[in-house]
């Protein structure tokens, strides 16, 4: 980022002599005329639904977090969140808080200047969501409106706030690119991966952005950022920038997930009971022959069983969407609830089948 910035101010010193430099040649006794533009109006002001109006509202409810590891090298990163409520829930990505986790410290400042400590109300790893609690939250919190992510259409609008490369309350703007896009992402870091059926926008979101909210143009969120997709860093950096490809939680998944924190503690998943192939893409999604750690593949009297999948049936339509990999169908599986009954396509010797599966559950990240 110094040398970003570095080189926008040389820029400007350029352009600046260059200028004087003209003004210079020109200053040969010959007389000019010069027209000034009118005042700006004195009735301007920023109608409701602008950017500037939509982000100024949403702005002092949105947090840069510090989290800091326990380690001795007190290693940490910097993300962003949002209030939940006005007992002082904060809703953020797990990856931002996880090396705060388990002995860490977290801090969340907003655009006052004003700072809080917060600790892990909750965290879901494969969902990508935390829930954090501010210790001293103040009684004046305004929670941001949640809006319906099913409802959002490609070409919407999207407003994104953040902390891209520690610069905090920065506001970005574009639209919703796709939807149900599924997203498999990790942190580097080694640990599990989460998968979501994720709003796509071009708005420009870099790292620092995570957890922080995606909003519709009349300032309700939408979706927490959570991941890009970008070419390789260069010239020495070791995090890539955005090239416009961005990816959010939809908001109807994360509410689901942030009450679930805040009750339990603990996140729930749907599942269907069985282990697929996480390798393969284009085909579907097909039930492995083995399980894994001694388990079988498709969990006997498990929803799957009960529906009659059996170990190498490949599925390729989940509730009316198109599967062509493990993680996509584990993302489509991820937007549901346990007790859902879906209709599931599968293939089997060449034949196509189609069941109905009501999804079972599982508690806490494996």
């Amino acid at each position: 980022m110094a040398a970003v910035l570095a080189a926008a101010l040389v820029a400007g010193g350029i352009g600046g002599g260059i200028g004087y430099w003209a003004a210079e040649r020109n200053d040969d006794g010959i007389s000019s005329t010069t027209v000034s533009s009118g005042d700006t109006p004195a009735s301007f002001k920023r109608d409701p639904g602008t950017v500037a109006a939509v982000a100024a509202k949403a702005l002092p409810s949105v947090g840069t977090i510090q989290a800091k590891s326990g380690g001795s090298q007190g290693e940490g990163g910097t993300g962003t969140g949002f209030v939940y409520d006005q007992e002082g829930h904060v809703v953020t990505n797990n990856h931002v808080v996880a090396s705060a986790a388990n002995g860490g410290t977290l801090s969340v400042t907003f655009s006052d200047g004003k700072s809080y400590d917060a600790e892990v109300v909750g965290r879901a790893e494969g969902y990508d969501v935390a829930v954090l609690k501010l210790t001293n939250a103040p009684k004046d919190l305004k929670p941001l409106p949640l809006g319906d992510s099913d409802k959002v259409a490609v070409g919407d609008s999207t407003i994104a706030i953040g902390a891209p490369f520690g610069l905090s309350n920065t506001v970005t703007t574009g639209i919703i690119s796709a939807k149900n896009r599924p997203v498999a992402s990790g942190d580097g870091a080694g640990g599990s991966n989460s998968y979501m059926s994720a709003l796509q926008t071009d708005a420009s979101i870099n790292p620092g952005n995570s957890g922080g909210p995606l909003l519709d143009a009349s300032g309700a969120v939408i979706g927490i950022n959570s991941a890009i997709q970008s070419t390789s860093g260069g010239f020495g950096q070791t995090q890539a920038g955005s090239i416009g490809l961005g990816f959010a939680i939809p908001v109807n998944q994360a509410k689901n997930v942030a009450q679930q924190l805040i009750r339990t503690g603990k996140p729930v998943y749907p599942v269907i009971g069985a282990t697929v192939n996480m390798n393969d893409k284009g085909e579907g999604a097909e039930i492995a022959e083995r399980g894994t750690g001694g388990t079988p593949s498709v969990t006997p009297n498990g929803p799957a069983a009960k529906a009659g999948l059996k170990p190498g049936d490949v599925i390729t339509g989940f509730g009316g969407h198109q599967i062509d990999s493990g993680p996509t169908l584990i993302s489509e599986i991820w937007t549901r609830k346990p007790g859902d009954s879906v209709e599931i396509t599968y293939e089997r010797d060449g034949r196509s089948v189609t069941t109905t599966v009501v999804l079972g559950e599982r508690t806490g990240d494996s």
